[in-house]
């Protein structure tokens, strides 16, 4: 009978599906602390089994974010333990400096960056230790992480109140922008600062690096990962190189490779004898088959790959160098200290040819490509390679980067060349090659200024966006703003559409003659009766001036009553005119006349109303 999987047989199923479907590999990490943060996530979405728990991955690609956010908690903050921090200001930086001379580079690498602030005190301390134009000039900061949220909060390099509390006034004020209610670090210093990512346990290290800070991110890993992760920051630093621990992290068991400064601080000292054999970096990101017990077998090998007489560069799946022979670093330039860079980082990249996209080709097709004809000028002589670009699988179909191989073919070209010298067309065709690939330099040097121009217009792009959010908000406040005044407006018309609908249907019920009149004599209201006493229509007598209505009433014996109206807002009087009906016949009109009072009492116009009387109907 089968016995069913234990807790932790089900717990490992899900860690081997994040790496096979996201390529998070999280086995190195501790299981206690890994297990207890994975089931957090899975009672957070009310499942119980692991194996429901890949279902709910499975079906529902946000979750995948979301337990990414868990198990990868970004715990920082600006100058964290900031009695290391000041060992690292007082005691660190000078010497560092000092054994250092005023032109050469500064490479910082902040490993686990979270949300940037560990990379920002950095550039702190160091603007504060250099001055700020030496900074900009000489320090360059790495600054990473696996986790890509993080990595986009702190490339925005803005944060709120609450974040910079650990910060002076003297520093706000010095390093920081208020921008809104958030402070942004500033741009000049900003653009010192790299951030990408990088997974400790499976990407290659950046190399030649001066400080090496790497707070609280190890105690999340066993120790035979802590192991790799230690013999790649060895790797990483330069002779001399510090090494910044969290106040959680010993190294106790690597005194071999790191020597304490401060064993309170965590600062450690790369040792200078003991150094790390370039075969463990090798290993983790290319495994090797299985061979007898020959003593300096891992050395053998390398100086086996160094001294192929054939130039060879190895890139990893994420295109970063990894291994260079000495050919290689004779014909292009390249050295040791290339070792860790990304390929689009070298010359060789794209002199003498454009090495990534065919990289990028035979990573993605995995197959081999080959490249004819590729001119190289050096030292006054040309030579003429043939490019072996073959991606590198292991027995699981899974590619473990790309190598690509340079073939001297110079001797071949010299016979082609005297072939060519016999033969027109060829020669023809030769020169249209070589044109185009000189048009093809050309344009792969102005695409890496333009490379240049727009990372540096992304920053700028990037501080304009916060711009327009903070805006945005402020739209949308307004924009609620007017609609609840529009909400207002539109009862207030339905509240007149009702007075006016009112007002209409009082005057229209009025058998009289009704003319309302304003200061200025005009009329503003004419209803039906004064329509079929006069036959004068609605439409055509609001807004003409009563004294120039064309009716049988004798309007001009009309001015004095009204006027006494416009001026006396008690003024109410009755009057008896002979007039003409609109049927032609002469009748007797009684006119009463008032004042149109306003809300202040004051006289604003005047109300007639007309009415043929009994003795003028009966004529």
């Amino acid at each position: 009978m089968t016995q069913p999987k234990e807790p932790n047989g089900e717990f490992e199923s899900v860690l081997a599906y994040l790496k096979e479907s996201r390529g998070f590999d999280f086995t190195g990490y501790k299981r206690s602390s890994l297990m207890r943060r994975v089931r957090r996530r899975m009672s957070q979405v009310e499942i119980d089994s692991y194996a429901d728990y890949i279902d709910q991955l499975q079906v529902n690609a946000d979750e995948f974010v979301a337990l990414f956010n868990t198990i990868l908690i970004n715990v920082t903050g600006f100058f964290r333990d900031p009695d290391a921090w000041d060992y690292l200001r007082d005691e660190v930086l000078p010497a560092l400096l000092a054994e250092r001379t005023p032109e050469e580079p500064i490479r910082v690498w902040s490993a686990g960056c979270a949300a940037g602030q560990e990379a920002y005190s950095l550039a702190m301390l160091l603007a504060e230790a250099l001055g700020v134009e030496a900074f900009r000039q000489r320090v360059k900061i790495y600054a990473t992480d696996v986790d890509d949220e993080a990595l986009a909060q702190a490339r925005h390099a803005a944060y709120s109140p609450a974040e910079v509390e650990g910060l002076t006034e003297a520093q706000l004020e010095q390093y920081f922008e208020l921008a809104g209610s958030r402070y942004c670090f500033r741009k000049d210093l900003r653009r010192s600062i790299i951030f990408g990512r990088n997974d400790l346990v499976q990407d290659a290290p950046i190399s030649r690096i001066d400080l090496l800070v790497c707070r609280n991110t190890l105690m999340y890993f066993n120790a035979e990962t802590q192991t790799k992760i230690l013999e790649r920051f060895h790797f990483a630093l330069a002779p001399r190189g510090v090494l910044f621990l969290g106040k959680a992290e010993m190294l106790l068991s690597h005194a071999r490779i790191f020597e304490p400064l401060d064993l309170k601080r965590r600062v450690f000292h790369k040792a200078v004898n003991g150094p790390v054999s370039f075969a463990h970096l090798v290993s983790h990101g290319f495994p090797q088959r299985r061979t007898p017990d020959i003593s300096g077998l891992e050395e053998l090998r390398e100086h086996a790959f160094s001294a192929s007489p054939v130039a060879q560069i190895v890139v990893t799946e994420a295109e970063t160098t990894a291994l260079i022979n000495s050919p290689a670093e004779v014909a292009f330039g390249l050295s040791e200290r290339d070792i860790g860079r990304p390929l689009r980082d070298l010359d060789v990249s794209y002199r003498p040819v454009a090495l990534r996209a065919y990289v990028e080709q035979a990573r993605l097709e995995r197959r081999s490509l080959r490249i004819k004809d590729v001119e190289w000028r050096r030292a006054g002589e040309t030579v003429w390679y043939e490019v072996h670009v073959n991606p590198l699988v292991n027995k699981d179909k899974t590619l473990l980067g790309v190598s690509v191989v340079f073939h001297d073919v110079s001797w071949a070209r010299q016979l082609l060349t005297e072939l060519e010298h016999t033969n027109r067309q060829l020669e023809s065709a030769y020169e249209e090659l070589q044109s185009t690939n000189e048009e093809l330099e050309t344009t792969n040097e102005e695409l890496q200024s333009t490379v240049e121009e727009l990372e540096t217009t992304n920053e700028e792009l990037q501080s304009t966006n916060e711009e327009l959010e903070t805006m945005n908000e402020e739209l949308q406040s307004t924009n609620d703003e007017l609609q609840t005044i529009n909400d207002a407006l539109r009862e207030r018309s339905l509240d007149l559409d009702e007075v006016n609908e009112f007002l209409e249907s009082v005057l229209t019920s009025i058998h009289a003659g009704i003319v309302v009149i304003d200061s200025e004599m005009r009329i503003k209201a004419w209803n039906r009766g004064a329509e079929d006493l006069w036959g004068v229509r609605r439409e055509e007598a609001e807004g003409t001036h009563l004294l120039n209505l064309d009716i049988g009433l004798p309007v001009g014996d009309l001015r004095p009553v009204v006027r006494e109206a416009l001026a006396d807002a008690g003024y109410y009087a009755e009057q008896m005119f002979e007039a003409v009906n609109r049927r032609g016949r002469t009748t007797v009109v009684r006119l009463l006349c008032g004042a149109l009072r306003s809300s202040n009492g004051e006289s604003h116009g005047a109300l007639l109303m007309m009415e043929e009387t009994k003795a003028g109907q009966a004529e």
